[in-house]
């Protein structure tokens, strides 16, 4: 079903939608598989692989009886000549289901979970996959079970990610649990999984785990509190928790309610480039130069409910989906900070950890309120969904895809792209047809 925007949004490329129905229950992932294909999973426990391109539905995955928890790909081997990728899922049921991702052929089922598994990750470099559950297993490409750490706790780990040395960080509720795998020697032909360290800085439960660069990664909790860390001595680089410094233009009544919401401060996401890690606080959108060691930006109020996913695209574009059904596309713009407009000084202080005194942070405020600094600005709305946008995908050559709790995917295309594509068949249509040049 092709429907159109309005053109308002002189800056908004995604003047067209095409609505992809498939799915009977809340859609939570997207997951590209190439250039031109990408898979959706949800709450209905199918997995449905469609073309970018036309939209067309191209393969659907039956074989899990309750909702997907995690889905991920697992890419042949770069010396492999058979190019062949896998599609990972796993359920509540507490099963994991390895696919072919161009046949839709069940490869295996793995039903030997004690738990539900939360996460998956690969570990491309190792040719091996990780499960996440209420303990942590490593599986090879045949999906032999190589190694598994003991029972971890009861809330799970609810995120998984490589750091250096043949480590992986988990998040397991407000814990951090560094591991390190073993991989076989001439001295042991077996693998292993140790448990290296605990980090026990967050004070409430970790939303979001991702990489910043191969030196650092950056954690995000319930109650507001950002992590940077050391990637290779896992040592805390910096802290902050004051994401809701009242700004003059907020009046007491509005200082009370977004003290009062607990949500508003919930870190759910986190994105970065080589120069900013760009985080999803509450209702609001962070942007922190890492060069910097500052925000440089931010939106408080980005939407009218929580931010729930925000990718990073080129030409300093932000994009961002909430609970609210809405996904906004932003651009970052240098300006002047003007005296009236400070950016919050406290957040990210990457020496005293958030915690400066007053005195000491003039100086600071002041080289802030001068210097060049950048804002979000909103070029593009984009509204088609009828309930919370959980993800999107970006696709540079075939537009933007967003996923829903209406049970909708919506891919949405550049119309001017989409225009001249239109134009160029037909040409080519009349040019075979020899129409070109009979009406010439």
């Amino acid at each position: 079903m092709l429907s159109w925007i309005g053109e308002e949004q002189t800056q908004n490329p995604y003047t067209e939608l095409l609505v992809l129905k498939a799915h009977h229950d809340i859609v939570r992932f997207l997951v590209q598989l190439d250039d031109y294909r990408f898979a959706s999973a949800g709450d209905d426990g199918i997995v449905v692989v469609w073309n970018a391109q036309t939209g067309e539905k191209l393969l659907e995955l039956n074989g899990h009886t309750q909702k997907i928890t995690a889905i991920i790909t697992f890419p042949s081997l770069e010396s492999c000549e058979e190019k062949n990728q896998l599609i990972l899922t796993a359920s509540a049921d507490r099963t994991v289901i390895v696919w072919d991702s161009d046949t839709g052929r069940q490869v295996q089922r793995i039903s030997c979970f004690q738990s539900t598994v939360k996460c998956l990750t690969v570990l491309q470099r190792l040719d091996v996959w990780l499960s996440g559950g209420n303990d942590l297993c490593v599986w090879n490409r045949k999906l032999d079970l190589l190694c598994k750490t003991s029972h971890l706790s009861d809330t799970g780990i609810s995120a998984l990610v490589e750091i250096p040395k043949n480590c992986v960080v988990a998040a397991v509720g407000k814990e951090l649990i560094i591991f390190r795998l073993v991989a076989p020697t001439e001295g042991s032909l077996e693998w292993d999984i140790l448990e290296i360290k605990h980090l026990l800085d967050h004070q409430d439960n970790i939303l979001s785990l991702i990489n910043v660069n191969d030196l650092s990664f950056v954690t995000g909790s319930h109650i507001g509190e950002l992590i940077i860390w050391d990637a290779l001595d896992w040592t805390m680089q910096a802290y902050e928790r004051n994401f809701w410094d009242p700004s003059p233009q907020l009046d007491t009544q509005q200082e009370i309610k977004l003290c009062q919401k607990s949500n508003d401060i919930s870190i759910h996401h986190f994105t970065c480039d080589e120069e900013n890690v760009f985080a999803a606080v509450g209702r609001g959108l962070y942007v922190y130069n890492l060069h910097m060691k500052r925000v440089i930006a931010c939106q408080k109020t980005a939407h009218d409910s929580s931010v729930l996913h925000i990718a990073k695209l080129p030409n300093r574009q932000l994009i961002s989906c909430s609970e609210d059904g809405s996904v906004r596309i932003w651009e970052l713009r240098e300006k002047q900070q003007l005296a009236a407009e400070p950016v919050p000084t406290g957040f990210f202080n990457m020496w005293g950890f958030g915690r400066v005194n007053k005195q000491a942070s003039q100086p600071v405020k002041k080289q802030q309120e001068n210097a060049t600094s950048c804002s979000l600005e909103l070029i593009g709305d984009l509204i088609g969904h009828s309930s919370s946008v959980e993800m999107f995908l970006y696709f540079e050559d075939h537009g933007l895809v967003t996923c829903s709790a209406d049970h909708l995917i919506i891919l949405w295309k550049n119309g001017e792209r989409e225009s001249g594509l239109r134009s160029l068949r037909l040409f080519q249509k009349l040019e075979e047809n020899g129409d070109l040049y009979l009406a010439v």
